[in-house]
């Protein structure tokens, strides 16, 4: 079966909730997804509810804090993404399963006693409380010894001690989630879960990026999920799958999950940071999503703009008090009712993060995101 790139991108938009806000609860969302990154947890805020009819901010600190439908901790590629709580065991057998290919400086290594150690020590000591990372080390090193303080990991300008280098690992074995905030401190907390058998978990969640972003191949779900490529190969051919072709590049979807929209990619949309990880990064190929000036200008992690499905520029927005001040940079002109739906978005945007929005379109000027 062939698929043209618009089909593809007119998929992609539905999947994910672009084409039209939906009336899920915004864990379902997450699901559809195939995991929320949150490294910025305001820009997670931003991504859901532009998917959510309806929704704000407050409505995904909700669903973390109040019903816990959502679970904040380190997701695919070691980063912080929201999964769903129900799923969890499942993401958990997932990433734990994720070959290691990392070699560390030998400062930095430890025997697997030590490290086993070290994981029941942060899973005891979370077991029943929220803890700042300092309490948090002051609980480690008291219950696996001082090799475990030794401040000996460079992090932003300083040394962070020896133990942090397993809180990914830590939360991929199940030990260690995300807390509710303490003031501007963050906590950590046990997120009450075990990991789903591993082989059925790699499927379940191939599956779903399947959903989200297919038609994809192994390679790029390596990529999604920080992997080795042979591993992503032979965790496909387990897989019920259907062959497809997408611009003469051969992909695969669900088996016999080969339906596109009846309309076109049509809309413009204000992604923010970070959800190019939710939209584009099982988006490919590269030079069909950012086509003519977007594939220079966009690169690295920009707020994107994107139009019919395709990256067409950048966005900015700057809070003060009440007040936001969006700029968009568009690299392609925008007709009357593109800029219309662009004044709709910015709208949009400012409900979400209940702040009154202005629109300015000019060069954005501030850098990509870290």
């Amino acid at each position: 079966m062939k698929l043209t790139w618009n089909e593809v991108c007119a998929r992609r938009l539905a999947r994910h909730h672009l084409t039209d806000p939906c009336d899920l609860p915004v864990a379902d969302v997450v699901r559809n997804l195939a995991s929320t990154h949150a490294q910025v947890m305001s820009a997670a805020e931003l991504g859901l509810g532009l998917r959510v009819r309806g929704a704000t901010r407050q409505t995904v600190r909700d669903a973390l804090w109040r019903d816990r439908t959502l679970v904040k901790t380190y997701g695919p590629r070691g980063t912080v993404h929201l999964l769903p709580a129900e799923d969890l065991p499942v993401w958990l057998g997932a990433l734990e399963a994720v070959p290691n290919t990392v070699s560390w400086p030998p400062i930095l290594r430890m025997t697997p006693e030590q490290e086993d150690a070290i994981i029941e020590a942060i899973r005891d000591a979370l077991e029943d409380a929220e803890l700042t990372i300092d309490e948090l080390d002051d609980e480690v090193v008291g219950r696996t010894g001082p090799y475990a303080g030794e401040r000996v990991m460079d992090a932003f300008q300083t040394k962070w001690p020896r133990w942090r280098r397993l809180m990914h690992t830590a939360a991929h074995r199940g030990a260690l989630s995300f807390g509710a905030g303490r003031g501007r401190k963050v906590t950590y907390t046990s997120p009450r879960a075990q990991a789903a058998p591993a082989r059925e978990s790699l499927e379940q969640v191939a599956l779903w990026y399947l959903n989200a972003y297919g038609p994809a191949t192994p390679e790029r779900f390596a990529h999604f999920m920080s992997g080795p490529r042979p591993w992503a190969r032979e965790i496909f051919s387990r897989l019920d799958l259907t062959e497809v072709e997408v611009e003469g590049e051969r992909a695969f979807v669900a088996a016999g999950d080969t339906g596109v929209p009846v309309e076109p990619a049509r809309g413009v949309r204000l992604l923010p940071y970070f959800d190019h990880y939710s939209y584009v990064v099982g988006n490919f190929p590269r030079e069909l999503l950012y086509p003519g000036p977007a594939f220079e200008r966009v690169r690295g992690n920009f707020q994107t703009l994107v139009v019919d499905g395709v990256v067409a520029g950048l966005w900015h927005h700057k809070r003060s008090g009440k007040r936001l001040d969006v700029t968009v940079e568009a690299l392609t002109p925008l007709d009357r009712r593109q800029l219309a739906e662009l004044e709709e978005q910015v709208l949009r945007v400012g409900e979400i993060l209940e702040a009154a929005p202005s629109l300015t379109l000019g060069k954005v000027t501030s850098g990509s995101h870290a």
